[in-house]
């Protein structure tokens, strides 16, 4: 059984929470959180409250950010031989493009 946990309001978090995804839904809600800077339960938490994710720049989200665009570019590559890309790589494509445009790159 896991431990209870302080939150950063002081109220334990003692109660779990849990749903079905498919590994395609697990996948994209696991880059989001990484590109974000956020563990997972910090990101579905803070999105089904409607809280606002705000993505602070740090090394963490430089690297997420690095690999994710590594694995866009192989995806790409491997779209263009052998057909178009798939919708989830258009939606992660679309969020780092969010995330890079509210950093002001460039």
């Amino acid at each position: 059984m896991s431990q209870k946990n302080l939150d950063r309001k002081g109220r334990w978090r003692c109660h779990t929470v849990a749903f079905r995804v498919s590994p395609e839904e697990r996948e994209a809600i696991r880059i989001r959180a990484r590109l974000c800077g956020l563990t997972l339960q910090e990101y579905i938490t803070r999105r089904c409250q409607e809280q606002e994710v705000v993505v602070v720049g740090n090394p963490r989200v430089y690297k997420a950010l690095k690999t994710q665009m590594q694995q866009i570019l192989a995806a790409l590559e491997g779209a263009a031989e052998g057909g178009g890309a798939s919708e989830e790589l258009l939606e992660t494509i679309q969020f780092v493009a969010r995330i890079l445009d509210g950093m002001n790159v460039g």
